[in-house]
C-alpha cells in the first residue's frame, strides 16, 4: 500500500517541478463494501494523465470527465461516490461493491510552495518517522505536524472542518529466526504489504523460505536490529521457541521505536522468558510490558498458518490503534 502511495507521489512531484498543476485526491472514508481503503491517493495532472486509484475505475472515470470539463479549480473539494442511490455529488456513479466512499480533492497549484509540500510527503515516505499531514477543508491550507505512526490513517474533524491524514515510512516486518510459522508469517505480511526482512545466521535455514519480496540477513536478528533496521513503522516478532534467537531479539528490540514487538510461546513459557529477560538481561518493568507475549490475538491457532494470522492479526491491531476490547 505504502509502496503505490510512493509511486503516486514521485510522480506528482515530477509534474509540480515541471509546473504543472496537480489534483491529488485522498479517500476519506468508506462505508459498506469499498475497493480501496481509507488514504488511498489519485494523483491527476492538467491533460488527464493519472497514477494510483480510489475504487475499481469508475470513480477515476468520473473524475477525470469532470476535470476536463473545468471543475475541481477550488483549493479543496470533497465528494462521495456510491450508495445504494448514487450522491448528491455523483448521483450517476455507483459502486460495484455496493459501497460508498468519500474522497478528497485537492488542487495544488505549479508553485514553490506545492513543490516543497510534496517535497516533505516523499521524504517521509522514504524516512523513517512519520507525520499528520493537516488539510483545512474550507481554505485547502495544508501543513504537517509530528506523528507516532500508529492510529487510523484519516482523522477526520468536523466541526474544525479539517482532516489529518497520516503518512509514513512503509510498514515493515522483521521476522527473527526463521521457522514453519515464520514463513507463514511472511507470507501473510506480504500481502498486507509490508517490507518484510527474515534474519537467521543459518544458511540453510534461509533455503526453506523461497518467496519473492523478501529480504534475506544471514546475522543474528539482535545484530540486525541493533543496526539501526527499526523505526516507527517497524514490527519485530520472534517466531523460533529458541531463546538464544528469541531473546536477544527482544532485548535490543525494546531499545528501538518499532510500534510492535512480539514474542512467541505459552504463557508459562512468556513468564518464564519475562523473568529471564528481567534478571539476566536487564530489561526494566516498562520494557518488558512493550512485549506481546504471548504474541497475537488469542484464536486458538495450532498451526503455523493459523499462529501466523493471529499474528498479523494483531499487529494491524496495534498499528490501526485499536483496543483488544474494541475488536
Amino acid at each position: 500500500m505504502q509502496q503505490l502511495d510512493l509511486q503516486v507521489i514521485e510522480r506528482a512531484l515530477s509534474w509540480a517541478r515541471d509546473g504543472e498543476a496537480v489534483w491529488l485526491c485522498t479517500v476519506l472514508g468508506t462505508y459498506g463494501s469499498a475497493p480501496r481503503a481509507p488514504g488511498a491517493l489519485l494523483a491527476v495532472c492538467g491533460d488527464g494523465r493519472h497514477i494510483g486509484s480510489l475504487s475499481g475505475g469508475c470513480v477515476e472515470e468520473d473524475f477525470l470527465e469532470r476535470l476536463q470539463r473545468g471543475e475541481f479549480d477550488a483549493p479543496v473539494t470533497t465528494l462521495r461516490y456510491g450508495g445504494d442511490s448514487g450522491s448528491v455529488e455523483a448521483p450517476g456513479v455507483s459502486l460495484p461493491c455496493g459501497g460508498t466512499l468519500d474522497v478528497l480533492v485537492e488542487r495544488l497549484p505549479p508553485d514553490a510552495e506545492t513543490v516543497v509540500h510534496l517535497e516533505v510527503f516523499h521524504a517521509t515516505l522514504l524516512g523513517q518517522r512519520g507525520l499528520l499531514r493537516c488539510v483545512d477543508l474550507d481554505t485547502g491550507r495544508r501543513h504537517f505536524l509530528s506523528d507516532d505512526g500508529t492510529g487510523p490513517r484519516v482523522v477526520r474533524d468536523p466541526q474544525r472542518r479539517t482532516v489529518q491524514l497520516r503518512i509514513g515510512p512503509a510498514a515493515r516486518l522483521i521476522i527473527a529466526g526463521i521457522s514453519p510459522v515464520a514463513e507463514a508469517c511472511a507470507r501473510f505480511a506480504l500481502g498486507l504489504g509490508f517490507e518484510v526482512i527474515v534474519c537467521d545466521p543459518r544458511d540453510e535455514q534461509h533455503r526453506e523460505i523461497a518467496l519473492d519480496g523478501i529480504e534475506h540477513q544471514r546475522v543474528l536478528p539482535s545484530q540486525f536490529i541493533a543496526s539501526g533496521a527499526c523505526h516507527a513503522a517497524t514490527a519485530v516478532v520472534a517466531l523460533t521457541h529458541d531463546p538464544r534467537i528469541d531473546d536477544l531479539a527482544m532485548i535490543e528490540a525494546v531499545r528501538t521505536p518499532a510500534f510492535y514487538i512480539g514474542v512467541m510461546g505459552s504463557r508459562r513459557t512468556s513468564e518464564a522468558r519475562a523473568e529471564r529477560l528481567r534478571r539476566s538481561g536487564g530489561l526494566s518493568v516498562e520494557e518488558i510490558a512493550r512485549l506481546h507475549m504471548p504474541i497475537g490475538l488469542d484464536l486458538g491457532s495450532k498451526a503455523p498458518a493459523e499462529i501466523a494470522l493471529a499474528v498479523m492479526a494483531d499487529i494491524l491491531r496495534v498499528q490501526r490503534g485499536k483496543a483488544r476490547d474494541e475488536l
